[in-house]
Formats: C-alpha cells, structure tokens, sequence
C-alpha cells in the first residue's frame, strides 16, 4: 500500500477503536506489524497499549461456555474471537519488549490461554444448540484461523519439544490444520486474506525451511489466482513493491532479502552482494548476517572484481561477531553459524572458506529450491567442482577435512537432485566415514544422515531411511543450527506416511 493510503488506513481505524471490536483489532494489527518488522521501542508500546483496549470488549467478564445461554452471547463470542487474537499480538509484543525470563513466562501464559479460547470457541461452533446469527461467518472465520494456525504450528514442532507442549494441553494435527485454514480461505470473510496467506507461508516458505520441501505449490498457485486476477500489478518484480510506498522500508527489505538469494541461486555474485548490501545498510534484523553474506559473495570474486566495490572480504568477515545482537532474549542461529563460520579469518593469514555462498543457501534450504530448476543444479555443482579442485591444490591445514566435507554434502545434494542417486550417497557416506576427523563444523554429520534419509525415502528404502533419520535425531547434539536440523527431521520422518502401512506409521510417530 502507498505511503497515503497508510496514514489513511490508521487514521479511519484509531477514529472507531473505542466503539467498534474489529476496528480495533485491525489498528492493533496494523501497528503490530509496524512494531514487529522496526524493533522500535516505541511502536512496541504503542501497540502493547491499543492490544489492550481489546480487553473491554469482553463486557469485563469470562465468556461462560453455557450452550443454553449462546444464542444471547453472539457478541461476547466475537469479543472472545477478538481477545484470543489480541493475546497472541500481546505475547509476540512480551517476547520482544523484555529479555528476561518473566517476560517469556507472560508470553506463554498468553499464548496457551489464547488456546485454550480457540479450543473452546471450536467446541462452541462444532454444539447443536450453537444458532447461526448475524456476522455468524466472521466468527467462524476467526475460530478456523486461530485453531488452523495453531494445529498447523505445533505439527511442525520436533517431536521432543511437541511432547513437552502436550504436557501443558498443546497438541497440533497438520492435516486438521491446514484443512480448517483452507475452509477459512475459502470463505467471504474478515479473516479469510489470512487464512490464504497463513497457507501461502506455509507451502512457499515454512515447508521449505523447517521441513523437506514438500509445500503443495500447485495449491499455492490457486491460492493467488483469485488474487491475481483482482491486482494484476501484483505478478511484476519485486522492484514495484518497493516504489508503493515509502513508510515501512521492511516491506522493501522483505524484497531484497528474496531477491539476494534469487541472484545466488543463479550464482550472480555480484548483484546478490548489491542487495545483502542494501540490507546491511538499512535494517536491524541482523547485521552479523548481512555483514557475512557479503564477504561470502565477494569471496567467489577476483581481487579485480572485488576492488570495484571498495571492501575486503576479510575485513567484512572479521566485522561479523562484532555485529551480532539478541532478540526476545536470544541470540539468532544464522548469526551464530555465521560467527562460528566467519572465527577462521581473525588470524594474519586466513584460510579461505571455500564456497561460504553455497553453504549458507543449505542453511536456507535453498537446494530444494534449485532442486527443481537442472539448469540452477547443474551450475552449482560446476562451482562446487572448482571449490573442491581449490582445496585439493592447497597445503592441507586444520580446517582441510571440515571444508572437503562440506563440500561433499553441498554435492551430494545436487547430484541427487539430479538424479545420480549412487554418487550422491556415496558422498554423504564420506562425511559420516569423516566424523571423527571434523573439528569445527559439526552440524555436517547429522545433516548428511538427513539427506541420506531422505535419498533413501525417495527411493523406498524406508527402513533404512528411519534407521539414519533417528541417527541424526538422537545421537547428535549442541552443534549449529540444531533447532531447524530437528524441524526438518520430524518433517522427514513424517513425510509421505499415507502411502506407508498402518505399522509403518506407528514406528515413524
């Protein structure tokens, strides 16, 4: 949206905040979403403070979930529709105002206590003696947002973290998920743009980076069609969304951001460094990172080429843990990796990574996404060739065994995209054969028994493909990017269940 039509768009709702439930939820979320992308302190109280006012919608008492007295509560439900929402903003704002352990405390009470209202507005809608009344689609619209998102969330979760949620009284079921959010899509209501969108997040994006690549595309595409067809500007580049408006410069950011990784797919150094640079300059997600990704596409330069640009890959690279920051507490994986990545240049003479580009696209799941592309394959894999030849005609040093491995792991992956299943095994088995021989990176191993895994799954191999899934689940730990090797574990060890036996499955859960 335009920078006009923005200060419009608050203006209109802050004006009805005191006397209309949705149009305060609308500025809540409006000013959320301008609190969660600035990390500005105060966008996150203004936003705290307006979450608040949603509280005296609820008639200042608990919804009594008595069927016989429902028909009179129809406004009491959309109000509790409303505050369930209004946690969850609240909690997100917890999470980020504050870095203590209270904090975090406050923010999951409010999470499952937002639930814990989605639960019982379900079991509400689902009661004979509910009747349908006026703005009746609104309400159910929010309750399938609400219980879709949830069961779509914690379905993701690693199974160990899963368990601790039950516990509590969380559980998650994927297919119910995402069948409630896509009955809210469909539907002509409120919520029905975030039911679509929540579904688009989850098969572009989440399935990619917290699972095996497995989001149904095709059904994204009918998604957007209705869409599409109703802002037909929408299909131009990334570009045009950055000329919209001009008040929220994270919407540009989100474009940059896509289009880095657009360019390093295609292996165009030079224009995936222009955005990690206009990112490094203009947003506070993570420096450390941008910092990195710099120096990683200006080590696939020549000195020739790099001077153009004015920095040194190792000057960026030594600038990387100096950067780094914590958010809601906690310090970002990426940066982490990144840091541990970038530790080898603070010497006076350091040893080159050897394709730093190529091995934070894994990290990003981007070999998924080039899977499908042989060109794009094919081309990485040439890189991949030339990285290893470089380290094969170098002096060996501390390093020699970790760089070979990852090497090996990023062409396994290629190859089997490309369908040459033998050799990729046989370089995944060279990272496992290399265990005790790594010494700083250490996420390698259970990551090549994961994309064993998985070759061995596409191939039927099931049992074979539980037996090294549950090797990288259980024998390995404290290594980086732990949390999102376990997501994609749990999605691996799920993946294609229906087709399997009723035991099978059973094993597998």
């Amino acid at each position: 949206i335009s920078d006009t039509v923005y200060f419009f768009l608050l203006f209109v709702f802050a004006d009805r905040t005191k006397d209309s439930m949705y149009h305060a939820l609308t500025y809540a979320t409006i000013l959320e979403m301008q609190a969660m992308m600035t990390f500005d302190p105060e966008d996150i109280l203004a936003n705290y403070n307006i979450s608040i006012l949603q509280h005296k919608f609820n008639k200042k008492k608990k919804l009594i979930l008595n069927y016989s007295s429902i028909i009179r509560l129809k406004e009491e439900l959309h109000a509790e529709v409303c505050y369930a929402e209004c946690l969850l903003q609240r909690a997100a704002l917890t999470f980020l105002q504050d870095e203590n352990m209270i904090s975090f405390i406050k923010g999951g009470i409010k999470v499952r206590n937002s639930y814990q209202i989605y639960k019982e507005l379900h079991t509400v809608l689902k009661s004979s003696g509910y009747v349908h009344g006026d703005n009746h689609g609104h309400f159910e619209g929010g309750v399938k947002l609400g219980v879709g998102a949830f069961n779509l969330m914690l379905s993701l979760l690693p199974t160990r973290t899963l368990r601790l949620l039950e516990f509590v009284g969380f559980s998650g079921n994927k297919e119910f998920g995402l069948e409630q959010l896509q009955e809210g899509s469909a539907e002509q209501t409120f919520r029905s743009f975030l039911c679509n969108m929540l579904l688009l997040c989850y098969h572009t994006f989440m399935s990619f980076i917290l699972g095996t690549g497995e989001g149904d595309v095709e059904d994204a595409e009918k998604l957007l069609q209705p869409y599409l067809k109703r802002y037909p500007k929408a299909i131009k580049r990334f570009e045009e969304c950055c000329e919209a408006q001009q008040e929220w410069k994270q919407f540009h950011h989100m474009c940059y951001w896509e289009l880095m990784w657009c360019f390093t797919y295609k292996r165009h150094w030079k224009m995936a460094y222009f955005y990690a640079d206009l990112l490094s300059k203009e947003n506070a997600w993570s420096k450390a990172t941008y910092a990195y990704m710099k120096a990683a596409y200006l080590s696939m330069l020549s000195r020739e080429e790099c001077q153009t640009f004015g920095e040194s890959e190792v000057a960026l690279f030594r600038q990387v843990p100096g950067l780094k920051q914590k958010i809601a507490g906690k310090s970002l994986p990426t940066e982490k990796f990144a840091i541990r990545k970038a530790r080898r240049y603070n010497v006076e003479n350091p040893i080159p990574l050897p394709a730093p580009p190529l091995e934070m696209m894994y990290i990003w799941n981007g070999y998924t996404v080039i899977g499908k592309h042989r060109d794009l394959t094919e081309g990485m894999l040439k890189t991949l060739d030339e990285a290893q030849q470089k380290l094969e005609q170098h002096p060996r040093t501390e390093f020699s065994i970790d760089d070979q491995c990852v090497v090996s792991l990023l062409k396994g992956l290629c190859l089997k995209h490309l369908g040459h299943h033998e050799e990729a095994e046989h370089y995944f088995t060279l990272v496992l054969c290399n265990e005790t021989q790594i010494k700083f990176d250490h996420y390698l191993v259970p990551n090549a028994l994961l994309e064993h895994g998985l070759l061995c799954l596409e191939q039927g191999r099931r049992e074979e493909a539980i037996k090294l899934l549950e090797m990288a689940k259980q024998n390995y730990k404290n290594y980086s990017m732990e949390s999102r090797t376990h997501f994609r574990i749990q999605a691996a060890l799920h993946k294609k269940t229906k087709q399997t036996s009723p035991e099978l499955s059973e094993e597998l859960d």
